[in-house]
């Protein structure tokens, strides 16, 4: 995955991540986007409401990306 150093993440908009309120899985190439899949149900005390936003920014930059995700919801993760 490409690293992002402190001081680059600290830069990045609250836009550019999934869970912008805490700033987290941040969205900026396909490597990211793999990640905030996969890290996803590890985020901590975020709502139903606020997963369901994050799941589209995911897919909208999955879309961007050019990265393929099968689940059709986030609720989807990790059942196969």
């Amino acid at each position: 995955m490409t690293k992002l150093s402190t001081e680059d993440r600290d830069d990045l908009s609250k836009g550019s991540f999934a869970f912008p309120k805490q700033r987290k899985e941040p969205l900026e190439n396909a490597s990211h986007v793999r990640n905030a899949v996969a890290r996803f149900n590890q985020v901590k005390d975020v709502s139903d409401d606020e997963r369901d936003d994050a799941w589209k920014r995911i897919k909208a930059a999955a879309k961007k990306h050019d990265v393929e995700i099968s689940e059709k919801s986030w609720r989807e993760i990790g059942k196969n």
